[in-house]
């Protein structure tokens, strides 16, 4: 899923996309990305992330990937292999490049 949802951003122009599981991730006392996500037992987190020119490229890319017909099946919220509803998403702004 992860590749083929790879291929059509890139194929819409995105720079980057990267997606990853959880390797060293432990609970915090406040606040983690498990308990961010209320983690269950035998679950474990996927962190992906995809690179744009700037933000008004991120916004054409996205919205030509929302139209893609490759995605339309991937994208029924019944058959996603996770749970939509605990998916966290936004938008950064680079602040340092080394």
């Amino acid at each position: 899923m992860a590749r083929k949802a790879g291929k059509v951003w890139r194929d819409h122009g995105a720079l980057e996309f990267r997606e990853c599981f959880a390797d060293d991730v432990p609970v915090g006392k406040w606040t983690s990305f498990p308990r961010s996500v209320k983690l269950k037992r035998g679950e474990t987190i996927a962190f992906a992330w995809i690179v744009y020119k700037s933000r008004a490229h991120r916004d054409r890319v996205n919205a030509m990937v929302m139209k893609d017909k490759r995605l339309a099946k991937m994208m029924n919220p019944k058959t996603l292999p996770f749970d939509g509803k605990r998916m966290i998403f936004g938008g950064f702004k680079l602040l340092v490049e080394a």
